[in-house]
């Protein structure tokens, strides 16, 4: 599991590699993360827009920008907290996602939310140290 806090908004990410929509011959890996952004402050917040920053085995890296996740722009209450699952395909059997959330409090104002790094990591990717 991996966490970070930024401007009292706590971001949670917990990856897993999916063996059934993963096929090492294409070559193709998928990861499924499921995502809990707990709002810590005393002010609602809402998530206007994300930003990923993906990174392949080999340092391919691509950029994903949208409104909201997965559909939603959700508006977080203090003290609750917002859940969500995606996931991710990469052509390496391990990689890197790291990434950020635009989030605006209730008299407009906008700031960026860390979502923390977190490692993609298959059964083929794992390395043995000596």
């Amino acid at each position: 599991m991996y966490e970070a806090v930024t401007h009292r908004v706590k971001v949670t990410v917990e990856p897993a590699f999916d063996p059934e929509r993963s096929d090492p011959d294409q070559p193709r890996y998928f990861w499924r993360y499921s995502i809990e952004i707990a709002n810590l402050g005393d002010k609602p917040v809402t998530l206007m827009e994300r930003h990923w920053r993906i990174t392949d085995a080999d340092g391919r890296q691509q950029e994903v920008r949208g409104p909201g996740v997965v559909g939603e722009q959700p508006t977080i209450a203090p003290g609750q907290s917002f859940r969500y699952a995606s996931g991710c395909p990469l052509a390496t059997p391990s990689g890197m996602m790291v990434g950020e959330y635009l989030m605006v409090d209730p008299e407009g104002r906008s700031f960026k939310v860390s979502i923390p790094a977190f490692s993609l990591d298959s059964p083929d990717g794992k390395r043995v140290l000596n």
